[in-house]
């Protein structure tokens, strides 16, 4: 069985193999989008073809719509040349139950993929047709918080960024600029109300997304690019939106072990490919079953029936408490913990991790003990069964092939909402006492002392990617390992950084409990032996 259009036509072989079929006609559906499109998505990787493109599969299943996805991609087309194309924009949706069982289905509601590259015209004018037409309801995104970045870490404008704002929309490079450059389109094209989303697991996507687009605008329009009619256009709320979301699934890097199993039941080229860009991607997605999608409900041209596929629609307020309830207290703390430990304890799988009690203790008393006590009820998710999920069913799970290597990623830019939230919380609450809090302050030791790159053996260890790494170590150069007596404060200026903590720890009095936790975690053994030492203690 081979993943493409021609593929698919025995259906009989698919659905023995135990494999969901789409229950819409597809070149009707491609037919019907490229007439009037309604959605166009940028970033067309795991995330997107593992739960939102899911999502409108279900309403054309259920002959809600009949229309799809463009997916486009502005970072890596290695994605589209090696993935989208050779499969006919069909991918294989592998759904990891905790139980080992799997809910598996054909994913065909991407309508097209296209390269934004504006250097090929036929790429360009394939968005470009698509903004133009009035039926278009929605652009959505999920490039990653570095996606909307228009400067570095000392605040610079990245390159890229400069060469954009002097060479205009003609040739616009950055994803940013590629979004201003298709809403100059479609305000020349007759000014089309439009919803502009960012679906990333970030704090306040939406306005990081209309902060990049409205700073780029303003550039363009002193250059002469734009006109201040443009710039109301895209000012007026009730013309161009950017509704604020909160995305949660967990899409981790395609198993071996499931294109294995794939290949079992006799479906063909199923191999991983790693692209030039270095994305980690395959024809088909493992993901966990549980999911939540959050939208501010504010569409000016309409939007896709998504309510009816599980999405929650309510107003900003509601999405703001919800992204905070996540990645503040009820899941993203907790991963960022674990994430550090499993390192330097030598773990490559996040759901063995959960099975060692001094870890499991550790997220607990994160979440429970320091996280709920000051975590904002959102009202349409409860924050304690959120919690009570990922602790009983989404971490534990052995089906989900998640690293904490992968989570280490970016480590600096997270831990400001994962851990700084709730610190300012404590400390600034007249009835709580920031010192009173001891395993986030662990978990930050530890991070620490992960950055160090060696383990808890001794052994060399490879530190994860991340834009301050090198900064970060240079701060540390001189600390040893097994030798407590080359420390001298070196981490003080750190912990005094508000950019990585939201709050300096040092005025905030962690530091000095900081600090010593680290320093007992320098000798051989001793993060095993300070990470039981604490979660035993209270």
């Amino acid at each position: 069985m081979e993943l493409t259009l021609k593929g698919i036509k025995n259906k009989e072989n698919w659905e023995k193999a135990g494999i969901k079929m789409p229950a819409f006609d597809i070149e009707n559906m491609r037919k019907n989008t490229a007439e009037n499109p309604v959605w166009i998505h940028f970033g067309a990787g795991n995330i997107f073809r593992g739960f939102i493109a899911v999502l409108q599969q279900k309403l054309l299943d259920e002959g809600i719509t009949d229309k799809g996805i463009i997916a486009a991609d502005t970072f890596d087309f290695d994605m589209i040349d090696k993935i989208y194309v050779p499969f006919d924009n069909l991918a294989l949706s592998v759904g990891l139950k905790a139980d080992g069982n799997t809910d598996m289905r054909v994913i065909a509601s991407i309508a097209d993929a296209v390269k934004a590259e504006f250097l090929d015209d036929a790429q360009k004018e394939k968005l470009f047709k698509a903004v133009r037409n009035p039926s278009l309801q929605m652009i959505s995104y999920t490039i990653t918080e570095k996606g909307y970045s228009l400067k570095n870490m000392q605040g610079d404008l990245l390159p890229v960024v400069v060469s954009d704002i002097n060479d205009g929309p003609k040739n616009a490079k950055h994803a940013m600029s590629i979004t201003v450059a298709l809403l100059l389109e479609r305000f020349n094209a007759g000014a089309f109300p439009l919803a502009v989303c960012s679906m990333d697991n970030c704090s306040h996507n939406g306005e990081k997304l209309k902060s990049s687009v409205l700073f780029l605008a303003n550039e363009w329009a002193k250059k002469g690019f734009v006109s201040k009619e443009f710039i109301d256009y895209i000012s007026d709320e009730k013309k161009v939106s950017f509704p604020w979301s909160m995305i949660d699934k967990i899409t981790p890097r395609p198993a071996k072990s499931i294109e294995e199993m794939l290949e079992d039941k006799g479906i063909e080229n199923m191999s991983a490919i790693v692209t030039d860009k270095n994305t980690f991607i395959a024809p088909f997605v493992n993901a966990e079953i549980p999911e939540y999608l959050v939208i501010e409900d504010r569409f000016p041209n309409g939007r896709p029936q998504l309510e009816k596929a599980g999405v929650y629609f309510t107003d900003r307020d509601t999405v703001n408490k919800t992204e905070k309830m996540k990645v503040t207290t009820c899941l993203n703390p907790l991963h960022t913990a674990m994430a550090v430990f499993g390192c330097l304890l030598g773990y490559d799988h996040i759901a063995k991790e959960m099975q060692d009690e001094d870890i499991r203790k550790l997220v607990m008393n994160i979440g429970y003990k320091e996280g709920l006590p000051v975590v904002v009820n959102p009202g349409i998710i409860d924050p304690k069964r959120f919690i009570d999920e990922v602790v009983e069913e989404r971490l534990p799970n052995m089906f989900i092939p998640d690293m904490p290597q992968r989570i280490a990623t970016d480590t600096s830019m997270k831990i400001p909402i994962r851990f700084g939230e709730t610190i300012k919380s404590y400390y600034n609450a007249p009835d709580r006492d920031v010192n009173d809090l001891t395993f986030i302050p662990l978990a930050i030791a530890a991070w620490l002392r992960y950055l160090l790159g060696v383990d808890d053996k001794g052994n060399a260890m490879e530190v994860s990617s991340d834009p301050q790494l090198e900064d970060l170590q240079d701060k540390l150069s001189g600390i040893r390992y097994n030798d407590v007596n080359t420390y001298n404060g070196q981490i003080k200026d750190i912990l005094a950084n508000e950019n990585i903590f939201a709050i300096n720890l040092v005025e905030a009095g962690l530091s000095e409990k900081i600090e010593n936790m680290f320093k007992e975690m320098l000798k051989e053994g001793a993060v095993r032996s300070t990470l039981h030492k604490y979660v035993e203690m209270l």
